[in-house]
């Protein structure tokens, strides 16, 4: 599925706020970190509570954070592919060679 087709999906879901924008980034900010938190306590069972390790559960909650994503995207007037695109362009320009701990250690931004 296209990121940006799968962002305007979302908006047939997305609660009806009123016209306050703050409202709809705080809402989804909220939902963010609550669906973080979920995969963080997944993993916390897992290495603290001899609990098994649920990939698709995971992959659940990682498309609760994509629907949260896409909704603050949409509220900020950019495409996920505009979001993942700076993404990418802002991690080339950080670590030109690739990721390693002397790059990260000393990156200027």
């Amino acid at each position: 599925m296209d990121m940006n087709e799968y962002q305007i999906g979302t908006r047939r879901t997305s609660p009806k706020l009123g016209r306050n924008v703050l409202d709809y980034l705080v809402n989804f900010s909220m939902g963010l970190s609550g669906e973080s938190g979920e995969i963080t306590d997944h993993i916390k069972k897992v290495v603290f509570q001899g609990h098994d390790l649920d990939p698709e559960a995971m992959a659940y909650e990682l498309g609760d954070i994509m629907y949260y994503v896409a909704r603050f995207a949409d509220v900020l007037g950019y495409q996920l592919s505009d979001i993942t695109e700076m993404n990418q362009e802002k991690l080339f320009k950080r670590y030109p060679d690739g990721f390693s701990k002397e790059a990260s250690r000393n990156r200027k931004e």
